[in-house]
């Protein structure tokens, strides 16, 4: 997974445009006093992050699709090939959901806006 490419910027809390400069303030997803904060814009490119209000309305179905497959992909493991009992497969499944719910926010985020933007090499950057 190289540089140039969305899954970079998305994994690596990157700009689209430039991928140099943060998308979120901080790296942490885990900091729950600011795992929410985006920075206005890319601090190498000048891309502007938050483009309209409502812009990241889009990023629920992002988010939405993203915990549909956690739990498919739980109950197959769970249920199917585990054989657990009901109750510990909702358990365990609960705790995931909570655990990931930051993570999942931040990734829904990027994944949208990295639909509408791509990787310009050429973009001229303030960043070394």
């Amino acid at each position: 997974m190289g540089k140039g490419t969305k899954l970079y910027s998305i994994f690596f809390n990157k700009c689209p445009r430039c991928q140099r400069g943060n998308f979120f303030a901080v790296n942490n997803a885990y900091n729950l006093k600011r795992f929410d904060q985006m920075n206005p814009q890319c601090a190498c490119c000048g891309e502007r992050f938050e483009k309209e209000p409502g812009y990241y309305t889009g990023a629920l179905y992002v988010s939405y699709a993203y915990y549909t497959a956690l739990i498919v992909g739980c109950f197959l493991v769970m249920e199917v090939a585990l054989e657990w009992d009901l109750s510990y497969f909702l358990g365990v499944l609960i705790g995931l959901i909570i655990l990931l719910t930051p993570l999942f926010f931040r990734l829904a985020r990027l994944t949208w806006i990295n639909f509408f933007i791509s990787f310009d090499a050429h973009k001229p950057t303030s960043c070394p």
